[in-house]
């Protein structure tokens, strides 16, 4: 299995902190946001490498903070965009780095500003469970009305996903999606 890290965005709602300087090198509690990420990734054995993908602008950021790494392979992948009028976006990054890597193994997506306690082991467990299915990490909010800030996620009494909307005014749900995905190798 593969992990991919999606870095390449250009976090322009923190402008200025992020105008030249990506947010998942961001410190919190004295690291860089994404070295929260991969310790997480790093406990999974059966994950090998971790591409992280970023952009053109942000790619030597990345290869200063990968330099001297240790843990599992990191390969950074530049998606060759400048700016956020160009940039591709999650699905296009996820395709251009399987392409470009020509992974073929099963896939671990998580966004570079994705911080969440729960180990990655549960969420794992249950993906490869369900054989050829994708899946969708969400997280169930205390308060249904807070999901409105959020992508919101209505699941069945079998946890399929039955619905998804993208910050609605009136959450039909408290459970919101999280940047992670399983995307089984076929």
């Amino acid at each position: 299995m593969k992990a991919l890290i999606l870095a390449a965005g250009y976090a322009t709602r923190l402008y200025p902190l992020t105008k030249e300087y990506p947010k998942p090198l961001l410190e919190i509690k004295n690291k860089p946001i994404i070295d929260h990420i991969i310790a997480k990734i790093n406990k999974v054995s059966f994950i090998d490498e971790i591409f992280v993908v970023t952009n053109n602008k942000f790619f030597n950021n990345f290869k200063k903070w990968s330099s001297g790494k240790s843990g599992k392979k990191i390969t950074l992948v530049n998606d060759l965009t400048k700016s956020n009028k160009d940039r591709l976006g999650a699905i296009a990054d996820m395709h251009f780095v399987i392409k470009k890597k020509k992974v073929t193994d099963d896939l671990l997506v998580i966004g570079g500003d994705n911080l969440f306690d729960a180990p990655l082991k549960g969420f794992l467990d249950f993906s490869k469970k369900q054989k050829e299915a994708v899946n969708i990490g969400v997280f169930k909010l205390k308060n249904k009305k807070d999901a409105s800030k959020y992508g919101v996620v209505e699941l069945d009494n079998k946890k399929k996903i039955t619905g998804f909307e993208e910050k609605p005014v009136r959450p039909k749900s408290a459970f919101v999606a999280m940047c992670l995905y399983y995307i089984p190798k076929n």
